[in-house]
Formats: C-alpha cells, structure tokens, sequence
C-alpha cells in the first residue's frame, strides 16, 4: 500500500492526537485529522499496545489510553493518575508523566516513567485484555533510587529483561520480569554513566542482545555497551559516537542529545539532537552495526532544519527501513526521510501551528 499513516501528539495543552497520510510514491504528506482528547492532558510520548487497537499516552500528570478502530478513529478510553508517590499527582508539584513502553508479548503490561520531582518508581499497568484499555491501579510500583528520572527505556527481544535510561542519577537500571506469565518486574542492577556529565536519555537494543546503545543527553554521544550473556548487564565498551560535530565551544550546554532508534532490520541505528537555541540547528546521526550490534561505522551526521525545540525525535518506520519520521516542535513540523544506499533524504514534511506540537511519531500502517 503506498499510504502510511502516522501519528503525533502535543508537549503542551490543548491535548490533541494529529493523524497524517504518508504517500510513498506521491511522495506526498498531510493531515488528514485533529482528534480533540482532554485538554489538560497533552501527550509528551505515544506508543501503540501490540497490535495498535490502542494508543498509550504520558499526559502531564495521567497515564492515558485510546482506542484505535482506523487512522482517523480514535477514542478516550480512560486515564490513570500517577500513584508511585502522593506528591506526584499534586498541581503543586511539577512532577509529569513523560515516558511508556508497551510490551508486545503476552502478558502484554505496559511500563510508566514519571520525570522531575518525585519520580523515583516506575509503574507497571495490565491493560485489558478486549480493549486495551490501562486498567484502575497499576499491578506494580517499582524503585529506582530518590532523584532518579527515567527518560527512555527498551525490552530485549525475550521481553525479560528491562533497560532503563536515568537521566536524572545518570545511569543504566536493568530489571528483569522473573514470571513470564506476570508483568511484575525485579531490580537486576545498574551501572553509572561513563561521564559524570553524560546523563543517558534513551536506550536501543540490538535485536541479537548483544548490544546496547546509550544516548546520553549532555554529553551528545552514543555510547555502546555490550551485554553480558549470563547476568544481562551492559558494560561500556568504550566505543562513543558524536551527535554533533567536533569544535562546539562547550557540548555539555549547548546541545540536548534526544532520541536513538533502530531501523526494522536493525542493520542501522538512527540517533538525534537539539540544539538550546534557534539561532542552530540540531542533528540527525546514522550508524550501521554489525551482525552481532557492534557498532561499525558512524555514516553521516546531517544537520536538522530546525533547533528540533524539545523534540528532534527519529522513528523509523516498523516495516521496511528506508523511511525515516522526525518532529520538531520549535516551528511544528513533521518530516519524512528516505533512507536509500545508506544516505538520508527529506521528501516530505508538513508543518502544524499548534503549540507544543510534535513530540514523536508512531507509524499507525
């Protein structure tokens, strides 16, 4: 089919969810619909559940869910208050849910990171299992540490073991689910950042296990890590990619490493980031790994149109790896990139006005 459909949400109220058609031989991109959801209740990160009937959302101060009947379909299901802590869901506390990731095996629990204060425990949900739908109360709040914030994490391809990106204590947290009949998880163990400045955003994992990726925020790089067969514990290999390029008068304030992903055959790994001013732009990076994971090469670190604002996110598309989304929510804008004989080509974008929007994209069909 040459007609994809992606959506995007907002950082900032009005709480919306965009849809837009994606024409792979017109090479054309528009909105299609504006699907109003609660207002107060804007979507920093989306992620579809297992078969994209529902779309999970980290909306300010609630874990949100829709139902998904078609692209232009989508309907509130309900929205759960975060319960990890009694100060997080309190309007006196700036507390805000900002991250999930929903398993794609059974029993298919959906994972929750608040950020800034209080953000010390993540929550797990059991969806249900007709509709989707995040049930009332949370199966489980497990600890990280006081002044953690978790930003990113991913699953192996097993769904066993959890790695979490923790910006905040500036460390990698690694869980493990030890029923894979329950999605309850238990604490494996962490391991600081290499840099005492570096605080690790997102986490990628190679789909042979071998290898993590680290982007690390302030120190704008990916780290590789290799992953130990028996414990699951990454250790750095020493190896650190740039995402941006060398002579920045000082990396550690001027740029916002932001999103690393992997490519649907997960030859490349794609990683992004922003800039703090307008006045520059940020970058998109790509790097092709070997059978294994280990990074082979870095291919090109191109500059973005924009400073990307808070976002910047790169999501390859989930069924072939020659497309490539990124938002930016300084101007609005949703861009589509080829991806072709390893060199990256924009040929497509659309811009929305609204505020807050484009925080990432998730590939609908």
């Amino acid at each position: 089919m040459p007609v994809h459909h992606l959506m995007v949400g907002t950082w900032t109220p009005p709480g919306a969810i965009f849809t837009f058609a994606f024409d792979d031989e017109a090479l054309t991109l528009t909105l299609v619909k504006r699907t109003a959801i609660p207002s107060d209740e804007p979507i920093s990160w989306m992620t579809f559940n297992h078969n994209k009937t529902a779309i999970y959302g980290a909306a300010m101060k609630k874990w949100s869910s829709y139902a998904v009947e078609n692209a232009t379909t989508i309907t509130h299901q309900v929205s759960q208050p975060m319960l990890h802590d009694p100060a997080a869901a309190s309007p006196e506390t700036n507390t805000r849910a900002i991250f999930l990731l929903a398993a794609r095996q059974p029993p298919y629990g959906v994972y929750c990171n608040p950020f800034y204060q209080h953000a010390g425990h993540g929550s797990v949900f059991s969806p249900c299992a007709s509709t989707g739908a995040l049930t009332s109360g949370a199966v489980q709040h497990y600890p990280y540490q006081p002044g953690s914030g978790i930003h990113g994490m991913v699953f192996d391809a097993e769904e066993r073991h959890l790695y979490s990106a923790d910006l905040s204590a500036n460390k990698l947290w690694v869980h493990r689910r030890p029923d894979p009949l329950r999605a309850e998880v238990e604490l494996v163990g962490s391991v600081d950042a290499p840099d005492a400045r570096d605080h690790p955003r997102w986490v990628a994992l190679h789909p042979s296990g071998a290898y993590l990726y680290a982007l690390m925020e302030k120190g704008n790089r990916v780290c590789e890590y290799a992953v130990d067969a028996d414990s699951r514990m990454p250790a750095y290999t020493g190896r650190a990619f740039p995402l941006i390029p060398p002579g920045i008068p000082d990396r550690w304030t001027m740029y916002r490493a932001d999103v690393c992903a992997l490519s649907h055959s997960g030859r490349y790994l794609f990683a992004s980031a922003r800039s703090n001013s307008p006045e520059l732009t940020g970058y998109v990076a790509a790097f092709r790994l070997a059978e294994d994971g280990r990074v082979e090469r870095q291919i090109l670190l191109n500059p973005t149109p924009t400073s990307g604002g808070h976002s910047n996110a790169v999501a390859p598309s989930d069924w072939s790896d020659e497309w490539l989304a990124v938002t930016d929510d300084e101007q609005g804008w949703l861009e589509i990139y080829r991806w072709q004989d390893e060199f990256l080509a924009r040929v497509a974008r659309v811009r929305v006005t609204e505020p807050g929007f484009g925080m990432n994209a998730i590939w609908y069909d």
